[in-house]
C-alpha cells in the first residue's frame, strides 16, 4: 500500500512538473513574439552586435543579482566553462542572425522561421539525447511546419515549391539551427548546478562572444546620440527576452523533450501578428492568418501528446 502510495504521489508530482514547463514556455512565446516586433524598432537605429552585446550584459547582471539572491553567494566560477562557451556561442549567433533577419524583412516572417525551431530541436533531441519523437509528435510538426512554411512564403504556393527563401529568412533560418540546439545541449550538459546560476553562466558567454565578435562595431557605435526607442527596446530586451527567456528555457529544458520545449515557438507568427496590429503596423492578410492558426493548431496536438 504505501509502494503504490509513493508511485502515485511521484506520477502527481512528476505531472505538476511537466505542466510547470508546459506554463513556462507558453510565458516564453509571448515575450520573445514581443523581441521580434520591438526589436524590429530598434533596428534602423543600432547594430545588432552592440544592441545584442548591452542587452547581455545587461540580463547577465540581472540574473547574476538573482542567482547571488537564491544560493546567497556569488556564483562561483562553473566545472568545466567550456559548455558555457559552447551554448554561449549558440546564443550570440542566433540573436545576432535575428537582428540582421529583421533588417531585410517583415517580424512576421523571421517570426515564422523561428516556429521551424522543433524540428531541429527534435533532431538534435535525437542526436544528443537519443530522444525519439512518437508518430503523433511527429504529425504535429508537420502540420505546424506546414503552417510555418505558408507564413514564411506568405501563401505564395509557386514561391513555396520552388523553395524561394528571401535572404532574411535564409539567414535567420541558420540562427534557428543553432538555437534548437540549445535545449538539448542544456540537458546534456547540466551538472546539477542551480538553475539561476546556469542561467548566469550562459548569459555571459553570450555576452562574451557577442562581443568577441563585434567589438569594432560596438567601438564605432555612437551611444550618447541613441534615440529612446533603442534604450527601451535594449531594457525589454535585457529584462525580459535575456534573462527571463533564457531562465524559462532552460527550467522547461529540464522537464519536457526538446521537441516539445520549442513547440511553443510555434505561437510566435500569431503573437507578432497580434501584436504587430495592436502597435498600428497593420494586420497581416487573410492568408497569412490561416497559416498562423495552422501552426497553433499543431502547437495544440504537440502539446497535449504523451512525451517521448
Amino acid at each position: 500500500m504505501n509502494d503504490a502510495t509513493a508511485l502515485l504521489r511521484t506520477l502527481h508530482a512528476t505531472g505538476r512538473q511537466k505542466w510547470l514547463g508546459h506554463l513556462a514556455m507558453m510565458l516564453f512565446a509571448t515575450l520573445i513574439a514581443g523581441s521580434f516586433s520591438f526589436g524590429a524598432m530598434a533596428v534602423p537605429h543600432i547594430g545588432p552586435a552592440p544592441l545584442n552585446a548591452v542587452r547581455f550584459v545587461l540580463g547577465g547582471s540581472v540574473m547574476g543579482v538573482i542567482a547571488w539572491q537564491l544560493t546567497r553567494a556569488v556564483p562561483r566560477w562553473p566545472e568545466a566553462p567550456w559548455r558555457f562557451l559552447v551554448l554561449g556561442a549558440l546564443m550570440g549567433v542566433y540573436f545576432v542572425t535575428m537582428f540582421v533577419a529583421l533588417s531585410m524583412t517583415s517580424p512576421v516572417s523571421v517570426g515564422a522561421v523561428f516556429t521551424l525551431n522543433p524540428f531541429f530541436s527534435a533532431i538534435w533531441g535525437w542526436i544528443f539525447l537519443r530522444q525519439v519523437p512518437r508518430p503523433i509528435v511527429l504529425v504535429s510538426l508537420g502540420v505546424a511546419g506546414a503552417g510555418a512554411l505558408w507564413v514564411i512564403f506568405r501563401g505564395d504556393i509557386q514561391a513555396m515549391l520552388g523553395l524561394r527563401l528571401g535572404r532574411g529568412e535564409l539567414v535567420y533560418l541558420f540562427g534557428v539551427i543553432c538555437h534548437s540546439a540549445y535545449a538539448p545541449l542544456m540537458r546534456r550538459f547540466s551538472r546539477g548546478e542551480p538553475l539561476a546560476v546556469s542561467t548566469f553562466w550562459s548569459l555571459a558567454a553570450t555576452a562574451l562572444c557577442i562581443s568577441l565578435y563585434g567589438w569594432s562595431d560596438i567601438g564605432a557605435t555612437d551611444w550618447a546620440s541613441l534615440p529612446v526607442v533603442v534604450w527601451l527596446v535594449i531594457a525589454y530586451l535585457a529584462v525580459f527576452t535575456t534573462a527571463a527567456t533564457l531562465f524559462l528555457l532552460q527550467f522547461a529544458s529540464m522537464r519536457l523533450p526538446a521537441a516539445k520545449v520549442f513547440a511553443y515557438g510555434y505561437l510566435t507568427p500569431a503573437l507578432i501578428i497580434a501584436l504587430e496590429g495592436l502597435l498600428g503596423h497593420g494586420w497581416a492578410g487573410a492568408q497569412v492568418m490561416a497559416g498562423a492558426l495552422l501552426i497553433v493548431a499543431g502547437l495544440v496536438v504537440l502539446a497535449v501528446s504523451p512525451d517521448t
